[in-house]
């Protein structure tokens, strides 16, 4: 709120309109912003004055200055209001009788504290406004100042809005902001600045990164920013987003409290939150602030865009190439830092102040915590400057060079001064650094077991009273600030559930430990992390669990631990990373934990097999399909090596190499592998095992992408057969083996079969695993799919819309699956829809395969076949000729010219050959295709009748009538015995309309 505001308008021409000048602490904006407001609804002029109190002027100077405001003047009586400066109440006693008494009239007051002010504040006569609702708390301040309380006076908000909200009353939605910091001081002018650079914003570029070096203040200037400005928000959410894991658990859990109807999985909770932003419903005013985001290039892609506000703190600079405007933090001016002293340590003089804000640099953390303990020691500040200079310790270890010079040594004195008072809470403080810093959730640590603790731990952790009294130490001299984070469970977080470490005192106490410490207070730490492993990171109501336990994972170095239990929780990290969708920071801690496991425990050992399993799905996951074929590979040749090739390890690694064959186009390799893989496995843990079946299943998929759709029928009915023996009919690998059935039959024209097996399944999965489980969006993608071909469009395109949508939120837009529903959606939409929007879908597809696969991939060439029908269709034939031409040789080098892929790409070129003129061409390429589609598919198949249709049209381009009328007739006859005489297909075949083929990605 800047000093003055533009007053609304009088509803009476003419008429004389009340002024009131409000007058406030900027602590209390948020009250100030509000009655303001109400003023205004009433017509009433409202100027606002944010009332500062130099230390070189008087108190009677100030409040006389105060005086020559316009209008009456309304003073809002906080604690925080008589504390500026700071003065003393005998000094406001004094000014408040000289300067209001003799002139009550032109003063009046409201009260938003219960706390103790100068007791001539009388004079004011104030109203208190706290512990009421709105409306009361009107119609006491419109009493106050003698304005009518009817209510057909009052007009609307200035901005036609909804006005600032009841300071008193919460946002609607409000999550994860620490508690206000009481002895926050200053910082006026940034607080201004960020609130007219965001509200200055354009919609959707409403970003602001607070930057600045470590112990500045950031998280504190942005949760003042939060309580000053709150009301104007209805949804206000703060994340720690120190770590992208992290980041992405705490914005999905907006998700509910946003009502927005996803599943369990965070990536679909995600993709739903930052869509709800984007769109501004059901809220369009939000503010997010993203805490401690030193890393940009982990979480930008992530930042919410919208109508809604993004505060971001971070040390990083570089957020200012992410889209965000920039505002640098610096260390307190000196008025700030002697006023934030006075006020944290009040024995202190003014000079005695400035001499420890000149010793310790301005820098507020550093200020916080001596002048807390400063203030409760007998040491006075010349002496305490003294050892500052002096040096306590010459051992004391150097932190990052933009700390203070000051910093190592002030750090030393209160470490001595908390082991004389309360030594257990160095201890505690040690353990801290082992978690990450931040939130550390030092609730877990009451939770290891006590069996060879040491006996300074066990006395810790026993003892509820003495663990209470090292928090409230730590606590008492701004060390760590205690969190009670809103939980779901029943059970409300207890004391020192949670405490929060600032990375600078993290990373110094850390450094400053004897060696023996560290090696016991490590261990207690890694006890206490697998002691909080759920076990079963596949189950999502685990996840929150281990989305807490990741960060810590590297500051507890548990990668050079050998105890079991802590390679177990590695493990299941890496599990939960890949269910959870964490691929990126998955991988690379799958990475940093096969380097780290091949050297503790030898280049052969079952857990170094085991973990490089993960992290190959990780990579895989990740699209990193080279180097995840390479580490397959090496694994499972080293495996038939040592191990036989009977070994479940080295079939296991079989298994994986052959989705990373698949996933590089390399189909006849991975065919010649699961043709050896499935009957090893049959011999080796019977035809009934769920792995043996896994293998028959990929088999079956090598086939369908190899374009042996009946073999793939066959293998995929037999495994379906088999899941429903083994697994009963409604499990969800049955359910997934049935739609893989159905995607046979449709391939294979047989569309009313599929149709009826696929509806019958979606009904399934829809009871079973949910609607946006991505394997149910892979059965309605499937539906959709049927019902095109049997001609229902209607239900088609609904369905297609709603799928892709589907695994956008559920996957996001570079998954494969993902990429397979944007391919049906464009094509539907080239022929029964938006051409415009079919074009933008097939570029931007196009795009996103070149950026995921590599060239030659027959994805990205069928992605070019399908560009060009749209080329085709807005007119652009040259072109579209050219990129068809490219395709078909492309695909033909790719996948061989018998693959359904190149003889559909066959039958699109000979169609614009035609279209070009090269009519004899078009009719010789056509006639081919009905060689090779027969040979592969059969004379009856839908690819070989298009080719059929389509070659009696190349005929009449050359003008040979005759034969392609007995063309025609023949495919006209075959159509209506197969499909039906009334199907789509026959229908437009007998009007003549070309048929073109659509490239459809089987992406599984």
């Amino acid at each position: 709120m800047s000093e003055a505001r533009t007053p609304v308008r009088s509803t009476q021409k003419g008429a004389a309109r009340q002024t009131v000048t409000i007058s406030f602490a900027g602590f209390n904006r948020a009250w100030a912003a509000w009655i303001g407001d109400r003023l205004e609804r009433r017509g009433v002029r409202v100027a606002y004055v944010r009332w500062d109190s130099p230390a070189e002027e008087t108190l009677v100077d100030l409040l006389r200055g105060l005086s020559l405001a316009e209008g009456r003047i309304l003073i809002l009586v906080s604690e925080r209001y008589f504390q500026l400066g700071p003065r003393t109440h005998e000094e406001w006693n004094a000014a408040l009788r000289e300067v209001v008494a003799p002139d009550p009239s032109r003063f009046a007051a409201v009260s938003v504290t219960n706390t103790s002010v100068p007791s001539a504040i009388a004079v004011l006569a104030p109203v208190d406004l706290t512990n009421m609702g709105a409306d009361e708390a009107e119609r006491r301040l419109l009493d106050r100042l003698d304005l009518p309380v009817d209510g057909r006076q009052v007009q609307p908000a200035v901005d036609g809005g909804r006005g600032p909200r009841f300071p008193a009353a919460m946002p609607e939605v409000w999550g994860g902001v620490p508690r206000r910091n009481t002895r926050f001081t200053g910082r006026e002018p940034l607080l201004n600045e960020a609130y007219h650079m965001l509200q200055g914003s354009d919609s959707g570029a409403g970003v602001l990164t607070l930057h600045g070096m470590s112990g500045v203040g950031k998280t504190q200037l942005a949760a003042e920013y939060v309580y000053r400005f709150g009301s104007e928000y209805d949804v206000v959410w703060w994340v720690n987003a120190e770590k992208r894991v992290t980041y992405r658990r705490l914005l999905a859990e907006l998700a509910p409290k946003l009502g927005l109807s996803t599943g369990d999985e965070y990536g679909e909770r995600l993709r739903a939150v930052r869509d709800s932003l984007r769109r501004g419903t059901p809220f369009s005013r939000w503010l997010l602030i993203l805490d401690g985001a030193d890393e940009p290039d982990q979480i930008w892609d992530l930042v919410p865009t919208g109508p809604g506000h993004v505060i971001i703190t971070s040390r990083n600079p570089e957020w200012g190439e992410h889209n965000s405007r920039l505002l640098e933090v610096r260390v307190y001016d000196r008025d700030e830092s002697v006023a934030f002293i006075r006020r944290r340590a009040p024995r202190l003089s003014e000079a005695e102040a400035d001499q420890l804000a000149v010793a310790l640099e301005d820098l507020p953390l550093l200020l916080d915590q001596t002048a807390g303990w400063l203030n409760d020691s007998d040491l006075s500040v010349e002496d305490y400057i003294a050892l500052l200079e002096d040096g306590v310790d010459q051992d004391v270890v150097k932190v990052s060079a933009d700390f203070p010079l000051a910093f190592q040594t002030a750090w030393s004195i209160l470490l001595n001064k908390l082991r004389e008072t309360v030594p257990e809470s160095v201890d505690l403080l040690r353990l801290c650094t082992f978690f990450a810093p931040g939130f550390i959730p030092v609730r877990l640590l009451k939770d290891t077991p006590r069996d060879d603790l040491p006996e300074q731990l066990a006395g810790l952790l026993d003892d509820p009273l003495l663990w209470n009294k090292a928090i409230n130490q730590l606590r008492q001299y701004s060390v760590v600030r205690l969190e009670s984070h809103e939980t779901t469970s029943d059970d409300a977080p207890s004391a020192g559930e949670s405490v929060y470490l600032h990375r600078m005192v993290h990373q110094i106490v850390g450094k400053d430990m004897p060696e023996q410490d560290r090696r016991e207070f490590i261990d207690v730490v890694r006890r206490a992390l697998a002691e909080a492993d759920p076990g079963r990171p596949t189950d999502t109501r685990n996840w929150d669990a281990y989305a807490e336990i990741v960060p810590h994972l590297k500051y507890a170095d548990v990668l050079n631990s050998k105890d079991r239990k802590v390679q177990n929780l590695v493990l299941n990290c890496l599990r939960y990373m890949w269910w959870a969708g964490e691929y990126t920071s998955g991988w690379k801690l799958g990475r940093r934990t096969l380097n780290a496991w091949r050297e503790l425990l030898g280049e052969s050992h079952p857990r170094v097999w085991e973990a490089t399993h993960h992290y190959a799905n990780l990579l895989r996951s990740a699209d990193r399909f080279a180097e995840t074929e390479a580490l397959d590979r090496a694994a499972m040749e080293h495996l038939r090596r040592e191990r036989g090739d009977r070994d479940l390890d080295h079939l296991r690694a079989a298994n994986g190499l052959g989705a990373d064959l698949w996933s590089l186009a390399r189909y006849d390799e991975a065919l010649e592998l699961y043709e050896w893989l499935y009957p090893t496995y049959r011999e080796v843990l019977g035809e009934q095992d769920s792995r043996t079946l896994s293998a028959l299943n990929n088999l079956g998929f090598v086939q369908r992408l190899l374009g042996r759709y009946e073999d793939a029928r066959r293998t995929d009915q037999e495994t379906l057969e088999s899941r429903r023996l083994l697994l009963t009919g409604r499990h969800l690998m049955t359910l997934f083996s049935e739609v893989s059935y159905s995607i046979d039959l449709r391939l294979l024209g047989r569309y009313a079969e599929a149709e009826s097996i696929q509806a019958k399944n979606v009904r399934e999965y829809r009871l079973v695993g949910g609607k946006g489980n991505p394997d149910a969006l892979r059965a309605e993608h499937n539906l959709a799919l049927c019902q095109l071909r049997t001609g229902d469009r209607v239900s088609a395109a609904a369905l297609l819309t709603r799928v892709l949508e589907g695994f956008e939120r559920r996957l996001g837009d570079t998954n494969l699956r993902t990429l397979s529903a944007a391919v049906s959606h464009s094509c539907f939409n080239r022929e029964h829809g938006d051409i415009d929007l079919a074009r933008e879908t097939s570029e931007s597809i196009l795009a996103r395969y070149e950026q995921l696969l590599p060239e030659g991939h027959p994805f990205i060439i069928g992605a070019r076949a399908n560009q060009a029908l749209v080329l085709r269709s807005v007119g652009e034939r040259e072109y579209a000729h050219v990129l068809i031409e490219q395709a078909l040789a492309d695909m033909t080098e790719a996948v061989g010219e018998h693959h359904p892929y190149t003889l559909g790409c066959a039958v699109n070129a000979s169609a614009l050959r035609n279209l070009v003129g090269e009519t004899e061409s078009a009719a010789e390429l056509s006639r081919s295709t009905i060689a090779r589609a027969t040979e592969t598919l059969g004379r009856t198949h839908p690819l070989t009748l298009s080719a059929r249709v389509a070659h009696a049209a190349d005929l009449r381009g050359v003008r040979d009538r005759q034969q392609a009328e007995k063309v025609e007739q023949e495919a006209l006859s075959d159509l209506a015995e197969t499909l039906g005489p009334q199907h789509v297909h026959t229908i437009s075949a007998r009007s003549r309309n070309r048929p073109y083929w659509d490239f459809e990605p089987q992406a599984s």
